[in-house]
């Protein structure tokens, strides 16, 4: 199956039995419809943040990655630099293809991303913050006040891979700061909410390990054993129910972006579902 034949196919409303059907015909490629690079397999060493100015806002889909400092640190994470920048730049290239959404290129033609101070007027322009490994996070008193902002404007945040008790305690009490839970819950998104059916149909959110932990336990899913069995897929909404954060907690959905080049079994069994969830995540933010 040609790329082009493989598109027309994704941008239909389908259901993942679909999607994991032409999985395979996808495979580990370069995006040869769009002439925008898949970034393929990991880099070593930590990548400077590339931050987002005035000039790169034009109303385009902008992939935004929230910066935060951390109080400690978790095995297998690397604070606000996790996945980066491949899952910005892979992620941002598949939903040019698999959507009409007009994502912002650069000089090169490559998808534009960049990365946002929590207390930046910019972060208001952002149309969906994505933030990693928040299981370390450790916001100040302002960037709380310029988070409460941003969803009270009609902000968005996914925040997604961080695993066990621990990070999900400390992402709670820091979130709490930003929503207040006696106003704004925590609740479980239901898989028939609205997100779960934006354009594709998601039955259920997949388990997804981190690719070395993936190889090195033969196939297993959980990375912090019994304390992570369980995926939770999170909601916090607003007085009109309007979704203002998605957590994705044990789970990893974003190496299903950023490692889709670099093994061909691995993006077989997690990638498709991972853009699904994304695809859908991303379009409901740009419409509600």
């Amino acid at each position: 199956m040609r790329p082009f034949e493989l598109l027309s196919l994704l941008r239909s409303r389908r259901t993942l039995t679909l999607l994991s059907a032409v999985a395979l015909a996808v495979g580990i490629t370069t995006s040869i419809a769009y002439a925008q690079q898949i970034i393929a397999g990991r880099f070593g060493g930590r990548f400077a943040p590339k931050w987002a100015v005035d000039a790169d806002f034009d109303g385009s889909f902008l992939y935004c990655r929230g910066f935060f400092n951390a109080n400690r640190r978790e095995d297998g994470g690397s604070g606000w630099s996790t996945d980066y920048p491949a899952a910005d730049n892979n992620f941002s290239v598949r939903l040019a293809e698999l959507t009409r959404v007009n994502v912002k290129l650069d000089s090169t033609r490559q998808p534009n991303f960049v990365v946002v101070q929590l207390n930046d007027p910019l972060l208001y322009r952002c149309p969906i913050l994505f933030m990693e490994d928040v299981g370390v996070v450790d916001f100040s008193v302002e960037e709380v006040t310029f988070l409460r902002d941003y969803f009270l404007k009609g902000g968005f945040l996914w925040v997604d891979d961080y695993w066990g008790t621990l990070a999900w305690d400390q992402w709670e009490y820091e979130i709490a700061r930003v929503l207040p839970p006696g106003e704004f819950p925590i609740f479980d998104i239901p898989v028939t909410h609205p997100v779960m059916q934006t354009l594709y149909d998601v039955k259920d959110v997949p388990q997804v390990p981190n690719i070395g932990f993936w190889r090195r336990s033969g196939g297993d899913t959980s990375e912090r054993g019994s304390d992570s069995r369980d995926v939770h897929f999170r909601g916090i909404q607003d007085a009109h129910g309007r979704l203002m954060v998605v957590m994705s907690h044990n789970t990893d959905i974003s190496d299903t972006w950023e490692r889709e080049g670099e093994n061909h079994d691995y993006f077989s069994l997690f990638s498709p579902r991972g853009y699904a969830l994304g695809v859908n995540v991303v379009l409901y933010a740009m419409t509600h």
